[in-house]
Parts: structure tokens; sequence; C-alpha cells
């Protein structure tokens, strides 16, 4: 593993790549979930480039070790919003591209990671993306346990601790993570929409998801405690232009209790979702665009 820093707009954002001794078959992108350090692939992105994948993992600006250049790193008063989040998935993905020019480029989007390609520039450069546990973050398509206190969520905790610290202060109040103000003040707008980033950004947003081309595969797990199947055939039925498929993935069809939202990246799943994965990449054939397939497969 090569740690590596990256210039996006004013920002430096830290890398890691993950190559294995022989050439790569195609570079991977695992673009992370809301709050969610890159550490958190690292074990997956090892085993990834053992199967003959260049693998890069990333933390947005502002978050976890991309974070802003004052003596103490802090959020507050720092200038981010997903959009610039979005401009740093781009500039990821131009460097994983420049590196092996000839080989198929994949995203694999966790949560928000799968979100934020709908706004990059660079979609030209992108041959699949395979969505883990992702979907739309309208409130009323989160999960039952979490539609439960996600108002008070948005509508108190949010605004006052984001006013009150400059930033939101996840780490202390034990929610999603430190996070730029820009970044969830902007994400609440889209969690309190119906038609979630589309309809809190307009047209523009719609036609971005709409000019993506490559291939869409979402994995949806049927005990996801944020989101339900309703939000991730809403967010990935935004890419129009695309290809897209679903699978559900149930938990006792793998012989365990417990997947949930963060599961798929545990090394409990790397004799099972783990190598399923990299068959679903390698069906990802950049010359082949196939018609949307709704599928239930476990």
């Amino acid at each position: 593993m090569q740690q590596q820093l990256l210039e996006s707009g004013t920002s430096q954002l830290a890398l890691r790549v993950y190559e294995a001794g022989t050439p790569a078959q195609a570079s991977v992108v695992i673009g992370g979930a809301m709050g969610v350090r890159q550490d958190y692939y690292a074990s997956f992105a090892e085993w990834l480039s053992g199967q003959g994948f260049r693998v890069t993992t990333f933390d947005y600006r502002g978050s976890g070790e991309s974070l802003p250049g004052t003596p103490d790193g802090s959020l507050r008063g720092f200038r981010a919003d997903l959009f610039d989040w979005a401009s740093d998935y781009d500039a990821v993905v131009a460097s994983a591209k420049a590196a092996l020019p000839d080989a198929p480029l994949y995203l694999l989007g966790h949560s928000l990671g799968a979100q934020l390609p709908g706004f990059l520039k660079n979609q030209h450069q992108v041959d699949g993306l395979v969505s883990i546990a992702a979907g739309s973050g309208y409130w009323r398509d989160n999960a039952p346990q979490l539609k439960r206190m996600v108002l008070y969520f948005w509508y108190v905790l949010v605004p006052l601790a984001t006013r009150l610290c400059g930033y939101f202060p996840g780490r202390k109040l034990k929610k999603v993570g430190d996070l730029p103000a820009g970044v969830m003040l902007q994400w609440r707008r889209w969690c309190l929409n119906p038609e979630y980033c589309v309809g809190a950004e307009g047209e523009g947003a719609r036609l971005s998801y709409a000019q993506a081309s490559f291939p869409v595969l979402a994995l949806s797990i049927t005990d996801d405690e944020l989101m339900t199947w309703r939000g991730t055939q809403n967010l990935i039925n935004l890419y129009t232009g695309a290809p897209r498929s679903f699978e559900r993935i149930k938990p006792a069809d793998l012989g365990v209790r417990r997947i949930g939202h963060f599961g798929f990246f545990r090394q409990q799943f790397s004799d099972s979702l783990w190598p399923r994965l990299v068959q679903t990449l390698e069906r990802m054939d950049p010359a082949q665009r196939p018609g949307d397939v709704t599928g239930t497969t476990a």
C-alpha cells in the first residue's frame, strides 16, 4: 500500500493505492460513505488488489486524513460542500485513470459513494459503478428504526450543533462523524427533499445523473439498518441513461445473522461477498452496455 497526496482545488486529499506485484487488469476507486474514513476499506482494498486490481481509496476534503491545513486540523469555518466532495472524487478518478490509462476503471460506491458519481465531470472515464448499501437519503426512504429519530436529527440537532460549533461535531454526538458545515447543511437539504439531490439542486443535477452511461449494479442488503429497498431503487433510477441492475443480498443465504449497512467490507465476507464482487467487475465489459434489468438475487 502506498500513501499519496493529491491536489483537489485548494485542498489536499489523502489517498491510499493498493497494488499487487503483477500488472493490474483494471482500476477500482472506492468512494466511501458519509463520515467513514478510508481506513475502514483497507482490508477489502488489500484483498482486492491481490485479485489483480489497482485499488484507490481516499478521504474527502475535511474528513479522515484529508483535514484542513490548520495546526489543529479544525473544521470550524472550513468551507466545503458535497459538490466539492464530488470534485474530490473526480480528481481521484482522473489520477487512477492516468496511472492505468488503457485499463477499465470501476467505482465501488458505498452509500454516499454511489450518490456522488451522478455529479462527476469525469463520467466518461468510468466503465462501471457497483453501488453497495446505497440509496436516496430522503427521510421517508430511511429504514424504520432510523426514521423514528431522523426528524429530530435534521430539524433540531443538525442546525443547532452546526451553528454553535461552525461544523457538525458528529464524533462528540456519536452521529455520523465530524463534517464540514457546508457538507452537513447541504446533505440536510437533500434528505428533506422527496427527490433527494436532484430535487434539492434542480434540473442541472437531474441532467448530470442522466448523462452517466456506464452500467450500474446496486447491491441492496435486506437487513440494512439505514437504507430501504425503495430508497435504493429511487437513487439508482436517477441514472436514467445508464444500464441499471439490482441484487438483494440476504444474510440467511450466506449463513450469517447480520450484514447491515456497513458489513459488506468486513473480513468475514472474504470468502463469500468479496469473490462475488470480483465476478461482477469481470462481467462489466466496457464494450457491452446491456439494457435495464431488475433482479432480486441473493
